[in-house]
């Protein structure tokens, strides 16, 4: 027994590496976008979208392959829009991420052909414990997986064809959002024969959360044969995302049983040939979803990171720029893709395209360097970081005094930024909205919180907490140098002007304010 359970660790460990290797050969961070869900259902829409996602800044566009249109007539395969989506991003210098929108779709079974849903005895429903059909195909059918793995298979020799060097499709995801919703696991004939089988409810209990984990389990293994034959025809990226358990709802009420970071030991057991489970956000709480699949080094999983952070789906709005720089500083994400991009109006689009064009900029520097993440809204509005003899106090730029909107009732825009640490007293800020000090520990300890007016300076009568004076010892930091620049293809700093006097409130901080978007420079020094 102890030499089979060190042969599956060391199994895990080798599958971990090679997934490593797997996205650590993708062409670029992904810059991405998601079409909303019927964006290329023809030549026409292809033509139209992809040039305009270019447009936007993107270097990967997530598209769907839908299951529907590719094989209409059991047995006879349709290529035109896989095709057509490969020309005209090659044509674009874009890259691809398709989207098997197969036996599922945001749970359901939507995207599955006529022919397969009108035959419900040969591709059976899951059912509730009530017995009744769901328009959810039963995992736990051989006939759903044939049909399934037979058109993916032929999907995937396709794409081989069309780009064999995976010049154009970097990646692929596998079916979209799994999960059961009405009830957490499947009860069809079919599943509670597996069940018993698998004597679940000896091992786990029968409540709710124990039928999740059955039927994780359970996708997993069904996706793990997709995955396989994948990996045998065209070996590259293969992802499964997730409709997040949020809100508080139990299982069943959410898409249960997706590949969910609470589910991730049944995911990777089940469909070890998957290289990423990925979040698709869309509630608040964006940094607590990302750091969920943030699964960072572990010495158990053989020196090899648990899961990499990639976002194929969050919410489009003004906020997803400052997001995008988030995830890529404070986590090293693989990508970021609002969903719907495409549908998404000037506004909510900007961000995106500003902070795509600052990321290209920082990508261009080739060290390995520490990284971090800043992302502030109204509630959650300062952090402060500890770079060993530097102490950094990073905050949202309406808690400087002077801007009105911070105090005018309306909600504060997101403020975000990647700041890069080049070297001792030497930092790149990338980003929107935030604003940073500089001191020493010591200065830092020491330090007395001030009420400050709309002039930036101590409010009238002295706003300092009363306290014992003490006599100030050790080193203070100050900025000897903010400068705004850009960042060339080979990783050189362009100079494009130097802040000083009020853009830094006479050296007290470096800033970035909402609505602008900048790269800046800043050197410390100590006095």
């Amino acid at each position: 027994m102890r030499r089979l359970i060190i042969s599956l660790i060391a199994l895990v460990t080798m599958q971990s590496i090679f997934a490593a290797d797997r996205l650590s050969a993708l062409p670029c961070p992904i810059l991405g976008g998601e079409l909303s869900n019927s964006a290329a259902t023809s030549v026409a829409d292809i033509d139209e979208v992809m040039p305009r996602m270019k447009t936007l800044g993107l270097n990967t566009v997530l598209v769907p392959a839908y299951w529907e249109l590719m094989e209409p007539v059991e047995g006879k395969f349709n290529f035109t829009l896989i095709d057509r989506t490969i020309d005209v991003a090659r044509q674009e210098q874009l890259h691809v991420v398709f989207l098997w929108f197969g036996v599922w779709k945001n749970s359901m079974s939507c995207y599955t052909p006529t022919w397969f849903k009108q035959d419900t005895k040969r591709f059976p429903r899951a059912m509730t414990a009530e017995g009744k059909q769901m328009e959810i195909a039963s995992c736990f059918s051989d006939n759903v997986l044939q049909a399934d793995l037979k058109a993916f298979s032929a999907l995937m020799r396709h794409i081989r064809e069309k780009d064999p060097q995976r010049e154009v499709v970097i990646m692929m995801q596998i079916e979209n959002e799994i999960g059961m919703l009405e009830s957490a696991r499947d009860h069809s004939p079919l599943a509670e024969k597996a069940y018993k089988r698998e004597r679940w409810a000896e091992r786990y209990g029968t409540d709710e959360y124990a039928d999740e984990k059955f039927m994780a389990l359970s996708y997993a293994r069904y996706v793990e044969h997709l995955a396989k034959a994948a990996r045998e025809i065209h070996d590259m990226p293969l992802y499964v995302n997730a409709a997040m358990n949020s809100r508080g709802r139990r299982p069943g009420e959410y898409p249960s049983a997706g590949p969910l970071a609470h589910l991730i030991d049944f995911w990777h057991e089940g469909a070890p040939s998957i290289d990423l489970l990925a979040p698709d956000i869309y509630d608040t709480g964006f940094k607590s979803w990302c750091a969920q699949y943030a699964m960072p080094l572990r010495p158990q999983d053989g020196g090899t990171v648990k899961n990499r952070l990639f976002i194929p789906e969050s919410r489009c709005c003004e906020n997803s720029g400052v997001r995008a720089l988030y995830a890529f500083g404070e986590h090293q994400a693989l990508g970021f893709s609002p969903f719907a991009i495409d549908q998404a109006n000037d506004k909510e689009t900007e961000s995106v395209t500003k902070a795509y064009r600052l990321l290209r900029q920082v990508f261009n520097i080739k060290r390995s360097m520490k990284t971090w993440g800043l992302l502030f809204d109204q509630e959650d509005h300062n952090r402060i970081l500890d770079d060993g003899d530097v102490m950094m106090t990073c905050c949202h730029y309406f808690t400087l005094p002077w801007d009105p909107r911070a105090s005018d009732g309306s909600t504060w825009p997101e403020g975000g930024a990647i700041l890069i640490r080049l070297g001792k007293y030497d930092y790149l800020l990338a980003g929107s909205g935030v604003v940073i000090d500089f001191k020493t520990p010591t200065e830092k300890q020491q330090e007395q919180q001030k009420t400050l007016g709309e002039d930036g300076f101590a409010e009238a009568g002295g706003g300092a907490i009363q306290q014992t004076k003490k006599h100030f010892s050790g080193k203070r930091l100050g900025l000897l140098s903010v400068d705004e620049v850009e960042i060339a293809g080979d990783g050189n700093m362009q100079y494009l002007r130097r802040h000083n006097g009020d853009q830094t409130h006479q050296g007290r901080h470096a800033r970035i304010g909402v609505g602008e978007w900048k790269i800046l420079h800043i050197r410390l020094y100590e006095y």
